[in-house]
C-alpha cells in the first residue's frame, strides 16, 4: 500500500509546486530601472514562487500603454505605481482599482491619502532647486530659497522643465503657482528664465553649465552628483513634495500575488531599498542619509506646499497654455 501510494503523493507535491510557481505579477511603472531590478531581486527572495514582471517607461507612456489595453479590453497591468498623482484620482473615479489595506499602510505617511483605499503611497519624490557648484561661485552667490531664483546674479541661468512634457513638472509648477501665485514666474520670465525639455533633460542641462538653476528631483540630481556632477540640491523652506501612489488594478487575475508584492514595498525592506535610489521613503521609521542632502519624510511632509490633486487634473490643459503664455 505504501508503495502505491507514494507515487501519487509525489504528483500532488509536484502539483502543488506548480501551481505556486504559477502565481505572478505584472507592474507599470515610471521607477527607474535600477531600483525596479534591485525590488524585483528582492522581492523574489521574499516570494521565490511569485514571477515578477515589470514595464518601466515614463509615466506618460505607461498610462498611454494602459489607456490602449483599456480600449483594446485586455489590460496586462496588475498594479500600476508612478509619480502623477492626479491619474490615480481619474482612475479610482473610474472604478480602475481594487482596494487593498495592506497590513504595512499603518506605518506610512503623506501629504496625499486615499481614505478608501483604492491606492497606497510607495515614496515622497521631493524636488529641490539644484545648481551647478561652479557657475554658483562665479555668480557670487547660492541659491537657497525660490525667491532667489528672481536674483540679477541668475538671470539667463534659469531653466524649468515643461509641464507639457513633463506630469512631475506641472505639479511642482502648480504647487509654486498655488503658494506665490502666477505673478512669481511672470518675474522668472523678466529674470530670463527659460522653459527646458523633460525633468531629466533640465539636469544635464544644469550640470553640463548650459544653466546654473534648475528645479530638480532629488533622485536624478543625486544620481549626476554621485557620477562626479558639480551640482548641489537645496529644499527651500516651502517644499515640493509628490507622493507616488500605488494600485492593484481590479481587471488583475493576480490580486493575491499583488498583494504581496504592495506588502513587501511598503514594509521597512522595500522602503529602504527606495531610500537608498536618492529618494524619500514613505514610511517614517526607515532612516535616510542625510549626507544626500535630503530631509525626514516627518520634515519635508511639514513643509510641504499643498495641491488639490482632483483639481489640478481638471484645470492642466489651461495651467500648461498660461505657463507658456507666461514664461515663452
Amino acid at each position: 500500500m505504501r508503495r502505491s501510494l507514494l507515487p501519487l503523493l509525489l504528483a500532488f507535491a509536484f502539483l502543488g509546486g506548480t501551481l505556486q510557481a504559477q502565481e505572478k505579477v505584472m507592474v507599470y511603472t515610471s521607477m527607474k530601472e535600477s531600483l525596479m531590478g534591485k525590488l524585483r531581486d528582492a522581492f523574489k527572495k521574499k516570494q521565490p514562487n511569485v514571477a515578477f514582471d515589470y514595464y518601466s517607461a515614463g509615466a506618460g507612456k505607461v498610462m498611454a500603454k494602459l489607456a490602449a489595453e483599456r480600449q483594446a479590453g485586455k489590460v496586462a497591468a496588475d498594479i500600476l505605481w508612478h509619480s502623477e498623482v492626479p491619474d490615480f484620482f481619474q482612475l479610482k473615479a473610474e472604478g480602475m482599482f481594487e482596494p487593498y489595506a495592506s497590513p504595512e499602510a499603518g506605518s506610512i505617511r503623506s501629504t496625499v491619502t486615499d481614505p478608501d483605499k483604492t491606492f497606497a503611497i510607495a515614496r515622497l519624490g521631493t524636488l529641490g532647486i539644484a545648481y551647478n557648484t561652479d557657475n554658483a561661485a562665479k555668480a557670487g552667490k547660492v541659491p537657497k530659497t525660490w525667491a532667489d531664483l528672481l536674483d540679477p546674479a541668475f538671470k539667463n541661468k534659469v531653466t524649468i522643465a515643461n509641464p507639457a512634457l513633463s506630469g512631475t513638472s506641472f505639479m511642482s509648477c502648480a504647487m509654486l503657482v498655488e503658494k506665490f501665485g502666477w505673478d512669481y514666474f511672470a518675474k522668472l520670465k523678466a529674470n530670463g528664465a527659460k522653459i527646458g525639455q523633460g525633468s531629466g533633460q533640465v539636469v544635464d542641462d544644469t550640470a553640463s553649465g548650459d544653466f546654473t538653476i534648475c528645479i530638480g528631483v532629488d533622485y536624478i540630481v543625486l544620481d549626476k552628483i554621485q557620477k562626479g556632477a558639480h551640482l548641489k540640491l537645496v529644499f527651500p523652506p516651502e517644499m515640493l513634495v509628490i507622493p507616488s501612489p500605488i494600485a492593484i488594478m481590479k481587471s488583475s487575475p493576480n490580486k493575491p500575488a499583488a498583494k504581496k508584492f504592495i506588502d513587501f514595498l511598503l514594509s521597512k525592506e522595500g522602503q529602504t531599498i527606495i531610500t537608498a535610489s536618492g529618494t524619500l521613503p514613505a514610511r517614517v521609521d526607515v532612516p535616510i542619509d542625510k549626507s544626500m542632502g535630503l530631509v525626514s519624510p516627518e520634515e519635508a511632509i511639514k513643509r510641504a506646499i499643498k495641491l488639490d490633486y482632483p483639481a489640478a487634473i481638471k484645470l492642466k490643459e489651461g495651467f500648461v497654455k498660461q505657463f507658456e503664455k507666461t514664461l515663452r
